[in-house]
């Protein structure tokens, strides 16, 4: 169940599978000036469910705008409703040093 959820001039939002268990991929760039729509459409699509799986592997850029997105850094670790998946080392190694990636509950999945 491929289908457009999102697209602007950098970033496209292609939904992977429909609740229950929701997920996306983004392919292109986060930034400042996409990133509120980012949140406003994982939101949508999120439908309520406990989580949203994210696939991270055809991002090419993402900033901390971006990242503040994805971790959801203002909830408590077990509040966290956004799954990432294909994490490249770049973006792990950033949530590494922003300290909210947490190896017990970590916001990346394999």
């Amino acid at each position: 169940m491929e289908r457009l959820l999102y697209q602007d001039q950098q970033l496209r939002i292609v939904v992977l599978a429909a609740p229950p268990d929701p997920a996306v991929s983004l392919c292109g760039e986060v930034d400042i000036t996409n990133s509120p729509a980012l949140a406003r459409a994982l939101a949508l699509w999120r439908d309520g469910c406990p989580h949203l799986t994210v696939d991270t592997a055809a991002l090419t850029f993402v900033d901390l705008s971006g990242i503040r997105v994805l971790a959801l850094p203002a909830l408590p670790p077990a509040e966290r409703w956004i799954r990432l998946r294909n994490v490249t080392p770049c973006q792990r190694r950033m949530l590494e040093l922003m300290g909210w990636f947490d190896g017990s509950r970590p916001v990346a999945v394999p």
